[in-house]
């Protein structure tokens, strides 16, 4: 129930970390590329290989759909096949999706990434929540269905954000009546760590807006993108956990995965993200006393 797998997973490997795979063909070193029939397959060799390095050093991993899709319809076929190597070998996944619809549009969204006839093998996924909760109900019952998770939207990490999202109204900004509205939804269904599968994304390039979010959401489990390429660190990202320093996982993408373009061309990949996972890892343990 909830996240529950997931923080037995952070418990279980001490690193409270999750790594994004946002691969690309400017990503994959040179010699797979060459060596590869197709940027698809280049993609499975490199993820796999990813995978590989870091089962024993995260515990999870978060797959960017958007650069699946920009291959075409093998994209798909990429995906699952990332998806279900990193689960086979323990891993949980997060699908970084954000889709964001309403009624029956979601509820198609919902079952095509976490429903039973899904060939996506995810733990949860990630879903923009501005459309108020005909938009998250949806995504909700699907999970509930099948014992997912979803992480909605709260305070995103790109600079612009606070265009919109910090907004008042009623005397509090646009992105904590969000955080609100899911507590809400939520209700009192929390598993034994006191979450509920209704998590939240908040950025970690906002880190006084993330003490506060902790502080309120007291049962909304944060995914915590920005560390790393985008600025975040892991001082920025301590306020998302909680007394017993759970309740959250901080994403790096670009700074694991492109962290062999800092050592040379690319032959040694996999080591050089296990190695940055591991700095990231140590960093994050100083910081929360772990």
């Amino acid at each position: 129930m909830s996240f529950d797998a997931l923080q037995r997973r952070i418990d279980g490997l001490s690193n409270p970390s999750a790594v994004g795979l946002d691969t690309t063909a400017e990503l994959i070193p040179p010699l797979i590329l060459a060596s590869s029939g197709s940027l698809a397959e280049a993609f499975v060799r490199f993820n796999r290989g990813l995978i590989d390095a870091l089962r024993d050093v995260v515990p999870a991993v978060k797959p960017q759909s958007a650069f699946y899709e920009a291959l075409g319809p093998v994209g798909a076929e990429v995906l699952r096949d990332t998806a279900e190597y990193a689960k086979k070998r323990g891993m949980y996944v997060i699908l970084d999706a954000k889709r964001g619809d309403v009624d029956s549009t979601a509820e198609a969204y919902a079952e095509a990434y976490l429903g039973g006839g899904s060939e996506y093998t995810v733990d949860a996924m990630t879903v923009n929540g501005y459309l108020g909760s005909d938009g998250i109900l949806p995504f909700l019952r699907v999970a509930e269905e099948r014992d997912k998770a979803i992480f909605v939207l709260i305070k995103t990490s790109n600079p612009s954000s606070g265009e919109l999202q910090d907004l008042e109204s009623g005397g509090e900004r646009i992105y904590e009546r969000l955080g609100g509205i899911l507590e809400k939804l939520a209700g009192d269904n929390t598993g034994e760590y006191g979450y509920s599968r209704l998590g939240g994304v908040v950025g970690a390039t906002y880190p006084e807006e993330l003490r506060a979010l902790r502080k309120k959401l007291r049962r909304t489990f944060f995914l915590v993108p920005g560390y790393g390429a985008q600025g975040g660190g892991a001082k920025d990202a301590a306020g998302a956990f909680d007394g017993d320093g759970r309740g959250a996982v901080v994403s790096s993408s670009r700074a694991i995965i492109g962290a062999w373009k800092k050592s040379g061309g690319g032959e040694d990949f996999a080591e050089a993200a296990r190695e940055a996972a591991l700095r990231m890892r140590g960093e994050l343990r100083k910081e929360l006393g772990l």
